[in-house]
């Protein structure tokens, strides 16, 4: 099978570079040439399925001919975790990295298949490009082919391997790495259409009209990645956080910060044609900073507890990242005359300024933490000391940025595209203000948010954006129950249905600030507090009392557990119990040893958790095994003294030894002599285990309580359920009627913008004045498109491909 797999991904290669070529030679509009790419292209994705199906076979059967998985899993390892340990692996990943470009990649060909003909060649070209060179560093890096065979023992292939690394083995980490992948892979596809279109000089928006989609579902999938992420630390890691401002946790963040200045500054482009030069940049950034995030997980220049140890494929990583910005800069320069926009912004009290706004926010943000990451490398360079930035650095500098986010992020939705009269912006920020200073005084009289300047801002801007957002949802369903006469509920569903985008943004915008209210919470009133108690001893943690009942414990064959029942009072009455442990694993895929090696391998936790809507009640557990410990150091001596047969030893002590003695010269005999061994072993590892419950030894407790975190984890589900609304497509978008070319998507755009700014007039955003002479704007806009279309008479794509009159502005639903 492994020599399948390694044909398997040579033709892939082949395949990848073969249809690049082949793009590109049919970039002059030969349509032969750019459907065979196509096609290629899907044999490339096929190519890379079977070599995932083989992978993961090889997992599920403990096929340990396969270096990959006697590395990365056992014959111990629990089924659903075999088939994630792939992605644990340095090769493994690539394989998935490489595996879902080609999925990408080839859903963007077949959404592009009728439309931008000048583009696709040149974006096949570099999505193939990626998609080679990933692959060709599975085949020519050292160390990293997922098909190379493991070392054979007398050549035979090993019996068992290596194992998961236990603090892998927790559903997150399940999904965590394919999402986190997914995020970045998929920016790629908005990536190379930008270089077809600087390539090409096509660079109005149907580029971005075309790869919207794509940059949404990237953003979406790291987003949930890194909330995956932090739900791993704050369950598994015991050291109570959930985010540690960690270099490969930093070089996730940073391009999901950037992907969201995209999205937005997109819109603007989409909707006024500016922002051209710096929507380039961003989508090159945010793809450079994917492609680092993949460099330092396996560079090893920063220590990191999510990297890989080895540096076998980084400094190839780094060379495709210098060749992306220096290629990429030299083609923005080189088109800097066609980029440039004559429109510029109208008023400063528009929606287009305040995203820009917020993008400068975004773009300080990343290049805080950017700096802070990086830190220990510029250090080392100007003075030869690798000094690093702790939490609080980043959190001295990312707060203000956060909070100002937060505000923009209310003030944004409140106000109209193009332009706002002082009138309609009284009347729009009339309730929202009011909000927040009800919400503030709340806070400053009846709590001591006061003392926390940072955390009660953020709290006030939050009131202030989450009351502006109600009050779209609620004027938008008014205006379309006056329209329809159909009851609130309806009318709200109706409304998010037919602006899927709109709607579904303001619940994504919802979410975040839900999350940032849980972070800033949980991160400026937390209590944290090491206590240490022996069996029958309490005490009071922020008005709890915790008392420790007994301690626990569970052995099996590959690990130790001490652990605690905690009993939990709130005032008079029992709320409940906590079990909090403490995990200690023997390596794994090796032969039975001492009983000591329950304390060679990794040492977990598990967290005993209380979750609620108002706190969080958080304890982690370092037991004292010493006593256990040195159980185990004369349990293992009095085993080492049974096999000699040392006199007074029992006779099955006897029995035994000599068995040992005759596998020794007889391997066949080794299995039941590993056998008889590891059932002893189980014994004494048992009984020695069992006297941490008599022992009155204290073990230390970290207990914290974290005020609203469970809003953090709420709030990023909100998000994720407002960007699947804005990426579920219209009811005539899935049957097929919609955009099947590019004066298609240029109409819908164009109907899109007339009937945002209905909505914005039929909500009070717009005066009547600001909405006739928008109005007048986009209509004379509409008629030059149509004009234009009509005249090009459907050429290359360019017309409405039937000769049919265009659907009128009041038929086009809202995606």
């Amino acid at each position: 099978m492994s020599s399948l797999g390694s044909a398997l991904l040579g033709l892939a290669f082949f395949a990848a570079v073969a249809a690049g070529a082949i793009a590109l030679l049919g970039r002059n509009g030969d349509e032969r040439r750019l459907r065979i790419s196509r096609w290629v292209v899907y044999a490339f994705c096929g190519l890379l399925t079977a070599c995932v199906v083989i992978i993961e076979l090889a997992f599920a059967g403990d096929d340990f001919s396969f270096n990959i998985v006697q590395q990365h899993s056992s014959i111990e390892t629990p089924p659903g975790y075999k088939l994630a340990a792939m992605w644990s692996s340095q090769e493994g990943s690539l394989l998935l990295w490489a595996w879902v470009l080609s999925i990408a990649a080839s859903a963007a060909l077949y959404a592009t298949r009728n439309k931008l003909r000048e583009l696709v060649p040149w974006a096949t070209a570099v999505m193939t490009g990626v998609a080679a060179f990933f692959t060709g560093l599975m085949l020519f890096a050292p160390d990293v082919n997922p098909f190379a065979q493991a070392a054979t023992q007398m050549g035979k292939a090993p019996t068992d391997g290596i194992g998961l690394n236990p603090l892998l083995q927790h559903p997150s980490m399940m999904i965590h790495p394919p999402m986190l992948y997914s995020g970045y892979v998929a920016f790629t596809i908005p990536f190379a259409f930008a270089i077809g279109a600087l390539v090409t000089r096509r660079i109005d928006a149907e580029w971005i009209r075309a790869t919207r989609r794509f940059a949404l579902i990237a953003w979406t999938f790291l987003g949930f990645g890194l909330l995956l992420g932090a739900r791993w630390s704050y369950t598994e890691l015991g050291w109570g956080g959930y985010w540690a401002w960690d270099p490969v946790e930093n070089a996730a963040l940073m391009p999901w910060l950037l992907g969201t200045a995209f999205l937005h500054s997109i819109m603007v482009q989409e909707k006024r044609g500016m922002l051209k030069v710096w929507n380039a940049s961003l989508i090159v950034g945010t793809f450079s900073m994917a492609l680092l995030g993949t460099f330092l997980v396996r560079s090893g220049v920063l220590q990191s507890i999510h990297a890989f140890g080895d540096n076998t494929v980084g400094p190839y990583i780094l060379g495709l990242i210098a060749v992306v910005l220096v290629g990429s800069t030299a083609l923005i320069v080189s088109r800097l005359d066609d980029l440039r926009s004559d429109k510029r912004i109208d008023s400063l009290a528009s929606r287009e300024s305040i995203f820009l706004v917020n993008n400068l926010l975004l773009v300080g943000m990343t290049a805080v933490i950017f700096w802070g990451t990086f830190f220990p490398l510029i250090s080392e360079l100007f003075t030869g000391d690798k000094a690093s930035l702790a939490a609080p650095w980043f959190d001295r500098y990312t707060t203000p940025l956060a909070i100002g986010l937060v505000l923009f992020t209310g003030i944004g939705p409140l106000l109209a595209w193009r332009r706002v009269s002082w009138e309609s912006a009284k009347r729009v920020f009339r309730i929202p203000l009011a909000a927040a200073a009800v919400v503030t005084l709340a806070l400053v009289v009846f709590t001591g948010a006061a003392e926390q300047l940072w955390a009660l801002a953020l709290f006030a801007f939050a009131a202030f954006a989450l009351t502006g957002l109600g009050r779209e949802f609620w004027s938008g369903t008014q205006a379309r129950r006056q329209l329809s006469g159909e009851p609130g509920p309806q009318a709200l569903a109706g409304l998010v249905s037919r602006n899927r985008r709109r709607y579904g943004g303001y619940i994504v915008h919802v979410g975040v600030i839900v999350l940032l209210i849980g972070i800033a919470a949980s991160s400026s009133f937390q209590t944290n507090r090491d206590v240490e108690l022996r069996p029958g001893q309490s005490t009071n943690v922020d008005g709890r009392t915790i008392t420790y009942v007994k301690p626990t414990m569970a052995v099996d064959e590959e690990k130790f557990t001490f652990g605690s029942l905690l009993r939990i009072e709130e005032g008079e009455e029992v709320v409940g119990f906590l079990r909090p442990s403490r995990r200690f694993f023997r390596p794994t895929g090796q032969a039975p040893g001492p009983i000591g090696t329950y304390f060679a391998g990794e040492a977990t936790s598990e967290v005993g958790l209380r979750a609620g809507l108002g706190h969080d009640l958080w304890i982690a557990e370092q037991p004292n095994v010493v006593d256990v410990q040195r159980g185990v150091r004369l349990a293992d001596q009095g085993f080492t003294e049974c096999v000699r047969g040392t006199p007074g030893t029992p006779p099955q002590c006897k029995a035994l030894g000599a068995l040992m003695r005759a596998a020794a010269a007889n391997p066949s005999l080794q299995p039941e002599a590993f056998r008889q061994i590891g059932q002893l072993q189980g014994l004494a590892a048992e009984r020695v285990a069992k006297s941490f419950l008599a022992t009155r030894a204290a073990s230390t407790f970290k207990v914290i309580v974290n005020p609203l975190v469970t809003w953090m984890w709420i709030g990023g589900l909100i998000a994720l359920a407002g960007a699947l609304i804005a990426l579920w497509p219209s009811r005539g978008r899935r049957r097929g009627a919609l955009v099947r070319t590019e004066a298609d998507a240029r109409k819908e755009a164009k109907y899109r913008e007339i009937r945002d700014a209905e909505l914005d007039h039929a909500t009070g955003k717009l005066s009547d004045e600001d909405f006739a002479l928008v109005d007048a704007e986009l209509r004379r806009e509409a008629i030059e498109i149509l004009e234009r279309e009509n005249g090009d008479g459907g050429r290359n794509g360019d017309g409405n491909g039937n000769g049919a009159h265009p659907r009128e502005p009041e038929k086009v639903e809202q995606g």
